[in-house]
């Protein structure tokens, strides 16, 4: 059976004060226990790039949740995307005129597909200097005066429940390099 490509993002890992510590070459090497292959994780904030045979992605979602909890202690919500679906998260950024601060421009990618639409309703609000679009499979935020101050990303994660993370554009600009270039031998 062909490999497929997956990107997983964790939500929370080695934030600043807060969050779960796990080291990336321990969560590496959690992978390729776990029969992935491919495996590249990208920064030291839980994003990692890999090959299954497998394109169950709850499966996949399972292994992951119940090898970091019983090996590494920690538990947090995980979003497994193809990658073509991060391709799509990136190419299809409403805000792509607006990258002079990428850091400013947020990807908020639910656990489910379908979680972009509780986020619908927020479409109605007016939120200047920041906005708000949807995608099929993420959330654009553009968050004027950075993400800890953003009313509208306290919004979004209000109406998220926490389901889902985020990473900035430029994070996932590099994911999707990442994703798309063969690994090394």
């Amino acid at each position: 059976m062909k490999s497929v490509r997956y990107v997983a993002l964790l939500r929370g890992v080695n934030n600043a004060g807060k969050g779960a510590r796990v080291a990336m070459a321990d969560l590496r090497r959690l992978f390729e226990r776990l029969g992935f292959e491919e495996v590249r994780t990208l920064l030291n904030s839980g994003n990692v790039v890999f090959s299954a045979t497998t394109r169950r992605r709850g499966e996949i979602l399972v292994q992951i949740k119940n090898a970091l909890a019983s090996n590494l202690g920690v538990s947090m919500p995980i979003v497994v995307l193809t990658a073509d679906e991060v391709a799509a998260v990136v190419r299809d950024n409403p805000f792509a005129h607006r990258i002079a601060n990428p850091s400013h421009l947020l990807v908020v990618v639910p656990s489910v597909p379908s979680g972009v639409e509780p986020l619908r309703s927020l479409l109605k609000e007016r939120w200047a200097p920041e906005a708000l679009g949807l995608g099929t499979r993420a959330a654009y935020l553009w968050c004027a005066r950075g993400v800890p101050k953003s009313p509208l990303w306290a919004a979004v994660e209000r109406s998220l429940g926490r389901e889902g993370t985020a990473r900035n554009i430029a994070t996932m600009t590099k994911l999707m390099d990442l994703v798309e270039r063969p690994a090394e031998p």
